[in-house]
């Protein structure tokens, strides 16, 4: 009686032994896969989003200037003359901080939940959704007015949080895709292709901003007043809207991916169908089926559930890595929000885009602020961003992300605390002011070139794919708590021991920037080296026994009658 029960445990061991053996081959292939157009396809589709996020984020340095000449409450000669409004600004505590807080905070509330649903629904079946919401956030924005019942700034600063949420659905699902379907030796540089586009997108944002100031020229320069503000309402609309194409162009080829085979495998617990995926990856054969009977290959594995994930956490060799991704994310956005959605401001403080003769008209005046002001980001993001994003893509498969970061936090740590010390020096000589802005442009060289792209890379190979995504979308919003506590704190301090419009504090507050730079370095002692390892050894898990067991699923279900 007892030989054929036997028997059947001895059948079922050997097929979880087969299975396991299947998975660990599948893994294998996709770890060692050759680079291929897939690849490509994946990081432009990622990429894109990227792009269409940093467009849309850093934009407002410049629109938030136009907002203060047409609805600012900081107003020293009231009246509705250009003049008045070419000295007209948002308040800083108010209305501006709301317009540069509300996407930051959008973000963070993105990142945790697209995460969390990333993990449980599948990263294909969210993907694409998250651009959606941003592009009609981004239309309510460019269309929104004026009104007797509503406040037309509060309308704004809604419609930002809500793309803000879109935005921050991008970080944790792109990444764990671009890392999922990598192989090992080129994953490094596949996921910084992916957010080397945020780069690109910063810089559109200057560029574009530039070509549309200089479009208007004309009306700003000869036209009455009334239609020298219809132009700046137009502008800063133009400005905002352009940020749909990008997501419009993207959306159809996120829709189309699709799920990575980890997901399918370990998640769904679907062998067959992960086999399916692999193919597609393998042959770059672009039609994307669904094997409906491989519901019948359905295994039994680890999930993800609330007692599963305190008990993986639990572990100080976990726990550590989640602080150390999430902490070293949250210091490097103090400082890159803090210095990027405000470069505007520390521009104008140190006179790059001073209204220097008063005795212009309002019109002349208010163009070559706006002018100076797009020219002078526009250099920061050629001179300095866009390469540090490359040098890393360049050498992050050979020098590691480890090494990469710690080096953009030390050199970063030194910039800081020599451009806060010698502020005030430094903007009193034209020499000076030239030698600041060379090293703005390095401080955003060594944030590229370091922190920032690590941050986005690390946190998206570490965790175990069940909470790939969650930790990921945690480590993120850990980074946007930090801007916005950076704007919070920057709008506060920024004039303290001076007027207001002072800047009087800037130096001490990019000296605090540096004392988080320095702490950054201390919780990038807490990350491991992932370059050229699997993200199987790299989840801390052991990987022989990874499916337990077998589900039952050929049961028979009656039919209606």
């Amino acid at each position: 009686m007892g030989r054929p029960h036997r028997s059947r445990k001895s059948a079922d061991a050997a097929t979880v032994h087969r299975l396991n053996e299947s998975r660990r081959a599948l893994l294998h292939e996709i770890d060692n896969a050759k680079f291929s157009w897939f690849h490509v396809k994946i990081a432009f589709v990622s990429g894109a989003g990227f792009f269409t996020d940093a467009y849309d984020i850093f934009a407002i340095t410049i629109v938030s200037i136009i907002l203060g000449y047409l609805y600012g409450s900081v107003d020293p000669a009231p009246g509705p003359s250009l003049d008045s409004a070419s000295h007209r600004t948002l308040s800083p505590t108010k209305q501006d901080l709301g317009i540069k807080i509300a996407t930051p905070a959008g973000v963070l509330v993105g990142q945790l939940l697209f995460g969390w649903l990333g993990d449980v629904l599948g990263r294909k079946r969210i993907y694409g959704i998250e651009l959606l919401v941003i592009m009609v956030a981004t239309f309510g924005q460019a269309l929104c007015a004026p009104a007797m019942a509503i406040d037309f700034l509060n309308v704004l600063i809604f419609w930002r949080f809500v793309m803000g949420i879109g935005i921050g659905g991008d970080y944790p699902i792109s990444a764990v895709i671009s890392s999922e379907f990598s192989s090992v030796h080129i994953r490094g540089r596949v996921m910084a292709a992916v957010f080397a586009n945020q780069g690109w997108g910063q810089l559109s944002a200057t560029l574009f901003s530039f070509i549309i100031v200089a479009a208007y020229k004309h009306s700003f320069l000869n036209d009455p007043p009334a239609d020298v503000f219809r132009s700046l309402d137009q502008v800063w609309r133009l400005i905002i809207g352009l940020g749909c194409v990008p997501a419009a162009i993207a959306i159809y080829f996120r829709l189309t991916i699709p799920e990575t085979p980890r997901f399918t495998m370990d998640i769904e617990r679907n062998i067959r169908q992960a086999r399916n995926d692999v193919d597609v990856l393998l042959s770059q054969d672009e039609t994307y089926t669904v094997d409906h009977d491989a519901i019948d290959q359905r295994v039994q594995a680890r999930k993800a559930t609330r007692s599963d994930f305190t008990t993986y956490f639990s572990k100080w060799e976990n726990l550590k890595v989640l602080i150390g991704t999430s902490y070293s994310w949250f210091a490097l956005d103090v400082a890159f929000y803090g210095l990027g959605l405000n470069s505007s401001i520390i521009l104008s403080a140190i006179g790059f885009g001073s209204q220097s003769n008063s005795s212009m008209p309002g019109a002349e005046i208010i163009y070559n602020a706006l002018r100076n002001l797009t020219l002078g980001n526009l250099i920061l993001s050629v001179a300095g961003l866009v390469p540090g994003y490359w040098v890393t893509f360049l050498l992050i498969d050979r020098w590691g992300r480890k090494p990469i970061q710690f080096m953009g936090f030390s050199v970063l740590t030194i910039l800081f605390l020599v451009m806060g010390l010698a502020y005030d020096k430094l903007k009193s000589s034209s020499g000076g002011k030239i030698a600041f802005v060379v090293l703005y442009c390095l401080a955003n060289f060594f944030e590229n070139f370091g922190p920032n792209t690590t941050t986005f890379i690390v946190p998206g190979e570490v965790f175990p794919t069940r909470y790939r995504a969650t930790a990921h979308g945690i480590s993120a919003a850990s980074g946007k708590f930090g801007a916005v506590i950076a704007q919070v704190a920057f709008q506060w301090l920024k004039d303290v021991g001076g007027p207001t419009g002072s800047n009087k504090f800037l130096g001490h507050i990019l000296e605090i920037f540096a004392f988080f730079m320095l702490t950054g370095i201390l919780s990038t002692m807490l990350i491991p080296e992932t370059k050229q390892q699997t993200l199987e050894v790299l989840s801390n898990e052991s990987q022989d026994e990874f499916i337990q067991g077998l589900r039952l699923t050929n049961v028979s279900i009656p039919l209606p009658v």
